[in-house]
């Protein structure tokens, strides 16, 4: 039997079911005030019920324009919301990566133009808030590179043969960009990543901290120290020498996990980090770089990078050094390391640093930093089809026909392949 012809669900309890949603205020209140003023027909008890009851639906329908009202207002401002980072995040990376500022608002993967300089101001100075590539407030870099017209620098055609993906040879003491190439392009950094990681441990622990070594670990693949003893504890400072000379993902994860407790919090670590020094093209999804995906940076920001690596005497100390032999709990107590930079390996004079990276996505990358008669400069080359011999020929051109230093004598560094 249907709902309507169920003789226990009368029509007229249904209506009074549904009044407060159907039947208009005005309209309830009408009938109630007719029926109270019939003579003869209520009691005075019942009369001042039906007045209470009136002056409850009152109080009620008040409480439901409340509400309602209430809800508009917190609608229209959540909209507002929405709308104002919508236009922020459109105005900082829309320029077409002509400026820093725009370069570092862009989306993730894009190019920021193929000179990196700048003639309109950035977002900053235009009062749109400037974020990093994972959505946080940037900071001030500590060392600012110098970047204008690229048409202003003082190298103009270095003669690389067939150029890097991008690039960027700069003082790294003033800060001054002698040469650019989509210096503000994201692209793939492989273990150049593991510069962050190094600077982020550091600053966390003393050399002598001592360092579980778990299985994830050890089993990483990719480039590793490959002595590390599952289980053990080992001291931080030859897992940076593991981490910077032959570019361990084993020592990678180690230090995160001893540093964060695993490796994702660490890389939550990396990203803030990232923001707080002002690298803005910046972000992290491994702390060692072996995974490319959301894993990238800019030549520009790999160079404010190196400027704070060199600046912490533990990592500078690490990766001007060719080899090593370290005290470790393995047998016969010694591990020997060896430095993947080949400005190192072909003894390029007064290589300070810094870091290798390959993937086959990433290509091959390096930054190298070198140092003559009290001038530090410093390159940084993505996707290079040879490395090392572009490396050194923008490293000579700055010493000598910048600087106007008197060149060294070098062996010859074989070309790449």
């Amino acid at each position: 039997m249907s709902e309507r012809s169920a003789p226990d669900s009368p029509v007229v309890e249904r209506r009074m079911d549904v009044e407060p949603a159907l039947v208009p205020e005005s309209e309830s209140e009408s009938e109630a005030e007719a029926v109270a003023q019939a003579p003869g027909e209520r009691t005075p008890e019942e009369r001042e019920q039906a007045a209470s009851e009136r002056a409850a639906r009152r109080q009620a329908a008040a409480r439901r324009r409340r509400l309602r009202l209430g809800l508009g207002f917190a609608c229209l401002g959540l909209l507002v919301v929405v709308a104002v980072v919508l236009v922020n995040r459109h105005s900082g990376g829309s320029t077409g990566g002509s400026t820093r500022g725009s370069a570092k608002s862009s989306s993730a993967g894009s190019a920021s133009g193929s000179s990196g300089g700048s003639s309109g101001g950035t977002a900053s100075q235009q009062g749109v808030a400037q974020l990093s590539a994972s959505g946080l407030p940037l900071g001030k870099p500590e060392l600012p590179l110098g970047f204008g017209d690229a048409t202003a620098d003082p190298v103009k055609d270095p003669a690389l043969g067939e150029p890097p993906s991008a690039g960027l040879l700069f003082d790294l003491d003033s800060g001054r960009v002698l040469w650019q190439l989509h210096a503000h392009r994201r692209l793939r950094i492989a273990s150049l990543t593991k510069m962050m990681t190094a600077l982020i441990a550091v600053k966390s622990d003393a050399p002598k901290t001592k360092v579980l070594i778990t299985r994830h670990a050890i089993n990483m693949p990719g480039s590793k120290v490959g002595m590390l003893p599952l289980g053990k504890h080992v001291q931080l400072e030859p897992l940076l020498y593991g981490l910077l000379l032959p570019s361990g993902n084993d020592a990678a994860v180690a230090i995160a996990q001893h540093v964060a407790g695993d490796s994702t919090r660490f890389v939550k670590r990396m990203n803030i980090e990232a923001a707080r020094l002002g690298l803005g093209c910046t972000r992290y999804s491994s702390p060692s770089g072996y995974y490319d995906a959301d894993n990238f940076s800019c030549a520009a920001d790999l160079g404010e990078l190196a400027h704070d690596d060199l600046a912490e005497p533990l990592i500078a100390k690490i990766t001007r050094s060719a080899s090593a032999i370290l005290p470790f709990p393995i047998k016969g107590g010694k591990l020997f390391l060896y430095n993947n930079n080949p400005l190192l390996i072909y003894r390029y004079p007064g290589t300070t640093g810094l870091k290798t990276g390959y993937t086959e996505a990433a290509g091959r990358c390096l930054v190298a930093t070198a140092q003559r008669d009290g001038e530090r400069l410093g390159v940084v080359l993505l996707h290079s089809p040879d490395p090392a011999t572009q490396a050194a020929r923008l490293l000579d051109i700055g010493f000598d026909d910048v600087y106007h230093l008197r060149p060294v004598r070098e062996p010859p560094i074989p070309p790449g392949e």
